[in-house]
C-alpha cells in the first residue's frame, strides 16, 4: 500500500468527484481510478458506491477516511519534526522556484527584502513548474515561487494553500539586435518565408503561455521551430546568438535590451503579443499540529502585508 493512495482517496472523498480530484492530484483520470481500485483491493472491499452521484463512500469507506486523515496528518508531522533536527539551529527558509524564475526574479526579490524585511537565509531547489508545485504539496518547500496566468493556474486547492503576488512579469518576443539596432528577425513573419522560432519544449508552463499569445494574436504568426529547450535561459543564449525569435520574459533579458544586444520582434503598430502574468508565492495552510518554522512565518505575515489594501 502507498501512502499516495490514501492522499487520492481522501482527495476524492472531499471532492466527491473522480474527475476534479485527479486534476488536484496532477495525474489522468484513469490513472486516478486505478489507483483507487489498488487501494481497494489492499483493504479487500469496495471504499466507494459508484452507483450514486456525486461519488459517495461506502461504510468500510468512510471508517478509512477517518483513519487515512490520522494516518497522513502523523506522517506529516514526523517528517516535520525530522526536518526540523536536520537544521537544528539553522532557521532556513526552502523555496521550491522554476528554473527561469530562479534565474531572474528570485535573486533581485531577495535582495529587496533586505531592506524592509532583513535578511534572510534560504535554500533554492530550481525545479521545472510541475516538480516545483509538487515539492510543496508533498511538504519539500517552505513557499513555493511560481508564474501565474489566468489561462493557466496552478491546480493549487485555495483550502489547504495561501497565495500572495509578489509582482508582475511580462512575457513577450525578442531576436538579436542586427548592425543598425533593428531586429534580425521581426514578426510576424510571411506564409512562404516563416521566421526561425526558438520554442519551449512541450508541456513548459512558459510555452503554454506562448501558445496562448500566438493563438490570440490579431494577424496570422509564421514561424518555423528549430530549436526548443524547457529553460527560458536556453532559449535567449540561442537568441543571442541570432538563431532566431524567442518568447521571453522580460526580467531574464533586461541587461540585453540595455546593452542593445536583444531588441523586441514586435514591429511598431502591432499589438497583442505580449503577455502579462503575475509571480505568485504560495505556502501550504499551517495546520496547527506541526513545528513551525519561525523566519518561514515571519517571512508569510511580511508579504501579506504587503498586499494588505492600502
Amino acid at each position: 500500500m502507498e501512502t499516495k493512495w490514501l492522499e487520492d482517496f481522501v482527495s476524492l472523498a472531499e471532492t466527491r468527484s473522480f474527475s476534479r480530484s485527479a486534476q488536484l492530484r496532477h495525474i489522468t483520470q484513469p490513472a486516478f481510478s486505478r489507483r483507487i481500485q489498488s487501494l481497494e483491493a489492499w483493504a479487500g472491499t469496495d471504499l466507494v458506491d459508484r452507483s450514486s452521484y456525486p461519488t459517495s463512500l461506502t461504510p468500510a469507506g468512510q471508517t478509512l477516511y477517518a483513519q487515512s486523515l490520522e494516518v497522513l496528518q502523523a506522517l506529516q508531522s514526523a517528517r516535520a519534526m525530522l526536518r526540523g533536527h536536520a537544521s537544528a539551529g539553522q532557521d532556513v527558509i526552502e523555496f521550491a522556484v522554476p528554473h527561469t524564475l530562479a534565474f531572474t526574479f528570485f535573486p533581485v526579490w531577495v535582495s529587496s527584502l533586505r531592506d524592509k524585511f532583513g535578511p534572510i537565509k534560504s535554500r533554492l531547489i530550481a525545479l521545472n513548474v510541475h516538480d516545483a508545485m509538487m515539492r510543496l504539496v508533498e511538504s519539500g518547500c517552505d513557499l513555493l515561487i511560481a508564474y501565474h496566468h489566468a489561462s493557466q493556474p496552478l491546480q493549487l486547492d485555495p483550502d489547504r494553500y495561501d497565495m500572495v503576488v509578489l509582482g508582475q512579469e511580462v512575457l513577450a518576443p525578442y531576436a538579436k539586435a542586427g548592425a543598425d539596432g533593428q531586429p534580425l528577425f521581426r514578426l510576424p513573419g510571411r506564409a512562404g518565408q516563416p521566421l526561425p522560432y526558438l520554442g519551449y519544449a512541450s508541456g513548459a508552463y512558459l510555452g503554454r503561455v506562448t501558445d496562448l499569445i500566438l493563438k490570440q494574436a490579431g494577424t496570422a504568426i509564421h514561424l518555423d521551430r528549430v530549436y526548443e529547450t524547457d529553460m527560458a535561459e536556453g532559449l535567449k543564449v540561442m537568441a543571442l546568438e541570432g538563431h532566431g525569435v524567442a518568447f521571453l520574459p522580460r526580467s531574464a533579458v533586461k541587461k540585453e535590451l540595455r546593452e542593445g544586444l536583444l531588441v523586441s520582434a514586435i514591429p511598431p503598430g502591432m499589438t497583442g503579443l505580449e503577455m502579462l502574468m503575475d509571480v505568485r508565492a504560495y505556502r501550504g495552510k499551517p495546520s496547527g499540529k506541526e513545528p513551525s518554522k519561525g523566519a518561514a512565518q515571519a517571512l508569510w505575515a511580511f508579504l501579506e502585508a504587503q498586499n494588505a489594501p492600502a
